[in-house]
């Protein structure tokens, strides 16, 4: 990550900046920055929403095929995982054990801006098992 990217992500942390202002001066950043040679590929552009697409021939419950078409924005993730940095430490305890009790083993004082990226880069590998032989999901970065 280079210095001015830090940079912005620093004042978005501190809250001198909103996340929409932050994306932007990322995507500025990006924009500047030449290519390392002349014949080189621009990297992907960072994706912006996280897309489950559910389709069946049977129908769920109405007339016809069914399909589910959801688009998450990612930024709604970011956000969640900052927020989650506000929580006092003795709440996340009560909100970890909630979760394990549910069945959801997930450590939320674990949970740090970075890993959220990581998790964001590696959803184009994501593969998804349906019981339904004619059901087709797919889970993708856009």
């Amino acid at each position: 990550m280079n210095e001015q990217r830090r940079q912005v992500l620093q004042m978005l942390a501190e809250g001198r900046i909103t996340p929409d202002e932050a994306e932007r001066l990322i995507d500025a950043l990006d924009r500047e920055q030449p290519e390392s040679s002349p014949g080189a590929t621009r990297a992907k552009p960072r994706p912006r929403y996280l897309r489950v697409v559910v389709s069946s021939a049977d129908n769920f419950g109405g007339d016809g095929p069914g399909r589910v078409n959801v688009r998450v924005p990612l930024q709604l993730l970011r956000a969640g995982v900052r927020l989650a940095s506000l929580i006092p430490p003795q709440a996340l305890s009560k909100v970890n054990a909630e979760l394990n009790k549910s069945g959801i083993p997930i450590d939320l004082t674990e949970l740090k801006p970075q890993h959220i990226e990581e998790l964001i880069e590696q959803l184009d590998d994501i593969t998804v098992d349906v019981d339904q032989p004619d059901a087709k999901v797919q889970v993708f970065c856009e």
